[in-house]
């Protein structure tokens, strides 16, 4: 990326923090602190509860954290970063797309998700990211993904 982040860098963003850089609230914020943040990478942390809304039916008796939402989380940590940037203040991310998504094993209440994401380009208002999140140090999921930057009132 070519310009460092307004979040002082390497310093922890808490909840509160994250709040004021992305757009998400309950039960859809999956970002819980912001570890590590310089200009070309974040890193942040969720923890998995028995308490999250999806455990109720994916699946009753063997909860699993769904995919999609680990990509999301992803997602949303790249994000910290990326509407971090002072061009992108007040911005919104917009999912483009997610390529070579791979699940390696499954996240269970309990879990510390350490999303590790690499800001790697951005070229006409599109970032292109990739991600792995891991558990315990061990990768449970990773992929590429890109999104646009768009202003609340739908404009590029």
């Amino acid at each position: 990326m070519s310009a460092a982040p307004v979040v002082e860098i390497g310093k922890t963003l808490d909840i509160n923090a994250i709040q004021k850089i992305l757009p998400h609230r309950y039960p859809f914020l999956l970002v819980d602190r912001i570890i590590e943040i310089s200009e070309n990478r974040v890193v942040g942390i969720k923890n998995v509860t028995i308490n999250e809304p999806f455990f109720q039916g994916h699946f009753p008796g063997h909860p699993i954290m769904p995919g999609v939402l680990i990509m999301e989380a992803m997602a949303q940590t790249g994000g910290v970063g990326a509407l971090s940037v002072k061009a992108n203040l007040g911005k919104l991310a917009y999912f483009l797309t997610i390529d070579n998504a791979k699940f390696r094993k499954p996240v269970l209440p309990g879990d510390v998700l350490r999303m590790e994401i690499d800001l790697l380009k951005v070229k006409m208002g599109v970032m292109k990211i990739h991600g792995t999140a891991k558990v315990d140090n061990e990768v449970v999921a990773e992929a590429d993904m890109m999104f646009a930057f768009i202003n609340p009132d739908g404009t590029r």
